[in-house]
């Protein structure tokens, strides 16, 4: 079992993740760019998998009918996108890996909303990309919601 650590930028919240999956994604939704200041490149993890300390420090915003996002009342920095609503996804955590003590060994496999991408930046190598319609389709929303 390995462990790995994380924490805002001015340490008031830190987490522990259990078993860190070795692949991320990004996302380019429009909320994403505005959140993350440009693409938001995160790794997913289980609600099982993560332990969080400084909690009274953890803000929340609803930011559509299905997904939250969560920062650091003290600094700012974002912590979070997590999906609320029922369904396969519920409760997993989109950690940026920014956050992350050590993010060696991770591999981008997917890249959504890619249509929404901005043209000033692109990334080297091959994986799956998914539109705004096919990553809406699979949480059954038809207007962008992220």
């Amino acid at each position: 079992m390995t462990q790995h650590e994380g924490r805002c930028l001015c340490g008031a919240v830190s987490f522990t993740i259990q078993d860190l999956r070795k692949d991320y994604g990004t996302c380019h939704c429009k909320m994403c760019q505005r959140w993350a200041g440009s693409a938001l490149l995160a790794v997913t993890v289980e609600d099982a998998q993560i332990r969080f300390e400084g909690e009274d420090h953890i803000g929340r915003f609803q930011s559509s009918d299905w997904a939250e996002r969560a920062f650091c009342t003290t600094c700012g920095t974002g912590l979070w996108y997590r999906v609320t609503i029922p369904g396969p996804h519920q409760g997993e955590y989109e950690i940026p890996i920014g956050l992350l003590d050590n993010s060696n060994g991770l591999e981008m496999t997917r890249e959504i909303f890619i249509d929404l991408k901005p043209d000033a930046f692109a990334f080297d190598g091959d994986r799956e990309q998914l539109t705004e319609a096919q990553v809406l389709a699979l949480y059954g929303q038809t207007t962008e919601g992220a």
